[in-house]
Order: C-alpha cells, then sequence, then structure tokens
C-alpha cells in the first residue's frame, strides 16, 4: 500500500475571548483537504467550557461529533439543537450563516469537522441535519457511521461530494482490516489508545493519511486499554478554494467581502436570538493578512504502489 503520511496536531485557540484549546490536523500543510474534508479539531477530554458567540461561515458545511457532554447550537435558519454523543448534527452554511455553540456540561470531548461545498452548492440555502446515529457493533469493539458507508452501515444524511466519516472504538489488543474505498483518500484520526495505521505508530491527536487506491487497511490497538479513532474519507477534492477564519470562498476579494458584510452584520449571515452564553453579542473578524490570500489547491493525492 502507500505510505502512511503522519499528520501532527498543533494547539489553537477556539472561541474568541473565551477561547478553549483544541487540536487541529486540518487544514495542514502536507495535505489542506481529505476529500472535501478541510478542518478538523480534536478537544478534550477535560473539564472544557465552549462559549462561542455567534459567529459567521460560508461556503462549508460544519460537522459536530461528541464523544462526551452536551453543546447546544443556534443559527440564523432558525434551527437549534442539542449535540450528545451518537447524534450528528451538520449545518450547511452555503450563502451564509451565523451560529453560536454553547457548552450544557462542565465535561466536553469530541471532534469538530468542516467540510467544503463545491462550486455548484456553494451558495445553497441553510440548513441543519440532525441524525442519532446506531452503534455497529463489530467483532473486535463497536462503531458510528455517521457520513457515507463502512463496515455495512449506511447514513443517509446528505452530503455535497462523497464523504465517510466514522468513529470506530477497539477492544484492547484487537486487529481490524479495515475495508475501504479505492476511489476516496483516507484519513486516522486516533483520540485515545495505541493505534498503528498499517503499522505505522499514530500518536492521539494525530492523523494517519493514506492515498487513494487503497481497499483494506489494518487498524491495531496495541494497547491494554480500549482505543478510539476517527475515521475521514472522500473522493479527493480537485478545487482550488479560499479558506480563512470561518469563511470559504474562491478568492482573496471574496473574503474580503464576507468579511465586510460580517462587520456591518449584512443580511447575508442572518441573526436570531437566544444566543446562550457570556460572551459578545457577536464575534467581530480578525483583520485581514497584508498579503493576498491565494488559493489553496488540494494535494495531490497519493495513488497506491503496484504490488
Amino acid at each position: 500500500m502507500t505510505a502512511i503520511e503522519r499528520i501532527t496536531s498543533r494547539k489553537v485557540p477556539l472561541g474568541g475571548p473565551r477561547a478553549m484549546t483544541v487540536h487541529r490536523t486540518l487544514p495542514h500543510r502536507q495535505r489542506p483537504t481529505i476529500g472535501a474534508w478541510c478542518f478538523a479539531d480534536h478537544y478534550g477530554p477535560d473539564e472544557l467550557t465552549m462559549d462561542v458567540a455567534p459567529h459567521p461561515h460560508t461556503g462549508l458545511q460544519t460537522v459536530s461529533w461528541l464523544f462526551e457532554g452536551e453543546i447546544q447550537h443556534d443559527d440564523a435558519g432558525d434551527h437549534h439543537a442539542l449535540v450528545r454523543p451518537g447524534d450528528l448534527v451538520i449545518m450547511t452554511a452555503g450563502h451564509g450563516i451565523s451560529h453560536s455553540e454553547v457548552s450544557q456540561s462542565t465535561r466536553l470531548h469530541g471532534v469538530q469537522l468542516w467540510t467544503v461545498l463545491p462550486e455548484e452548492h456553494r451558495d445553497s440555502e441553510r440548513r441543519l441535519d440532525t441524525y442519532h446515529v446506531p452503534r455497529t457493533t463489530i467483532d473486535c469493539g463497536y462503531a458510528h457511521v455517521f457520513l457515507g458507508s463502512l463496515l455495512g452501515q449506511e447514513s443517509p444524511v446528505q452530503t455535497f461530494t462523497p464523504l465517510l466519516g466514522a468513529e470506530i472504538v477497539l477492544d484492547p489488543g484487537a486487529q481490524l482490516p479495515l475495508e475501504l474505498n479505492p476511489a476516496f483518500e483516507h484519513g486516522v484520526l486516533v483520540d485515545t489508545g495505541r493505534i498503528d495505521v498499517a503499522g505505522v505508530h499514530i500518536a492521539p491527536t494525530e492523523l494517519a493519511y493514506m492515498g487513494i487506491g487503497e481497499q483494506q487497511c489494518t487498524i491495531s490497538n496495541t494497547g491494554d486499554t480500549p482505543a478510539r479513532i476517527v475515521v475521514l474519507g472522500g473522493e479527493p477534492f480537485e478545487e482550488p478554494f479560499v479558506m480563512w477564519w470561518n469563511f470559504i470562498g474562491r478568492s482573496h476579494e471574496e473574503i474580503e467581502q464576507y468579511r465586510e458584510q460580517w462587520q456591518n452584520q449584512d443580511a447575508r449571515f442572518g441573526s436570531f436570538e437566544g444566543y446562550r452564553g457570556t460572551g459578545p453579542a457577536w464575534l467581530p473578524a480578525p483583520a485581514l493578512p497584508n498579503a493576498t490570500m491565494r488559493a489553496r489547491v488540494p494535494s495531490k493525492p497519493q495513488a497506491q504502489v503496484e504490488r
């Protein structure tokens, strides 16, 4: 199979004045995307408070997945949801939306993910999809397949490009030969435990990347406690795009326009009553960089070597 690329995480403050620290693996200079997955934050397990005041998004979907705790989601599409473990909450920003996220528990543990919308859908209407994901028992543990299909399970939730998202918990000492879609590139994000991906050790908060052409990969828990991973995958995303702060566009000028509109509280992002946190009424955008932002050209996926 192709060589495993190890993508290390970096610590990033999330949430404005009351920021909490998260571990971010995407975007990364090695791999800005895996399929259409363009952003991956991991947080906890810890005593954490998430209080992210109303803030904007364009051109993307946010995917919230918790292992522990509760988060209240409210947005300008008049959508409201309490995110709990086992519940997928996926928000489509499209043309523009604002939302807030406020923890309802003192302990949080989970991942926050984004997908970039393709050109034909990036101005779509705001929407929120929720799905209680059934637990799938496997010989060596269990899984929740929240997007796409894996391990004989398929999620009914709509995505705008072919995607995979799944949480897998492996028993101590377990080995899982994971069947893969060879048209997808994949990432394995390690949450907890001692995990080897195709024989390569990947530490907690790190991500293992595998290119297209792979049909199977063995995931091993080499420790004496259960281990958790999140598997992400998708067809390579080939459109250049610009991602800055909470916006995804196609040029520096578009991002500049989105920022100005947000600072002026333009109707593009809507508004909503009932923010449940203690922060400001809305989060101002940071200053734009001095240099012109260039479109990210997604990394060419590795191809399977001949056997």
